[in-house]
């Protein structure tokens, strides 16, 4: 089964109960509108550097949390910028990239309340699917190995690494050993440099507030 990047890396950020992972707040809808960008640039839709990012081609992809993602991009505008808009709008994209695992088996929605008064909604993995382990998998490959990346490797690790989720998902000890490599796949992409600018820049302003 094909993945987008937004959907691999919202399978990473659930728990087997449905409780996220990694980074809350700002950082998360970043690392969710880095994945959406990033996907829309393997597809060739946008067209980036480290500066600049271009809408090449504004049609709907048939992809809800795209086409959401496609209607709110003007035609130009720097790429950090463009994560902050995206960043924006993290409940729509969120909404429809959920729905969409849903609809592929991999996750079943959870209606509840709270306090017997507020309506909640948790999604919850499906556990007999093997696709958030296989992506798990894919980001340690490509963590431990020495090979040259693939692009959409290169940017899961840096979505990854920007969501706060590589801490919880891997031994501390392979971290350490490996930050050579880690900083390396973060540089590899135009957008996963980037994200990652864009989350430093807004933890340097969270300490200094």
């Amino acid at each position: 089964m094909s993945l987008s990047l937004p959907e691999e890396v919202l399978l990473l950020t659930l728990d087997e109960e449905g409780r996220p992972l990694g980074r809350q707040g700002m950082a998360a809808g970043l690392g969710l509108a880095g994945a959406v960008l990033m996907e829309l640039a393997l597809a060739g839709r946008v067209d980036t550097d480290r500066e600049a990012l271009l809408l090449v081609a504004a049609e709907p992809t048939g992809d809800a949390t795209m086409d959401i993602a496609l209607a709110r991009l003007p035609d130009s505008r720097d790429s950090r910028s463009a994560l902050m808009l995206l960043a924006r709008e993290e409940d729509a994209l969120r909404g429809a990239a959920m729905a969409g695992l849903e609809a592929k088996g991999l996750l079943r929605r959870q209606e509840g309340r709270v306090l017997l008064l507020f309506r909640s909604r948790r999604w919850v993995p499906a556990g007999d699917r093997p696709e958030a382990g296989e992506v798990l998998a894919r980001l340690r490959r490509a963590l431990e190995g020495d090979h040259v990346p693939e692009p959409r490797e290169a940017l899961l690790v840096a979505l990854a690494r920007a969501a706060g989720l590589l801490p919880v998902l891997l031994p501390a000890d392979l971290l350490a050993a490996r930050q050579d490599r880690l900083d390396l796949l973060g540089r590899i992409e135009a957008l996963g440099r980037s994200l990652g600018a864009a989350v430093a820049a807004l933890r340097v302003a969270r300490l200094g507030g």
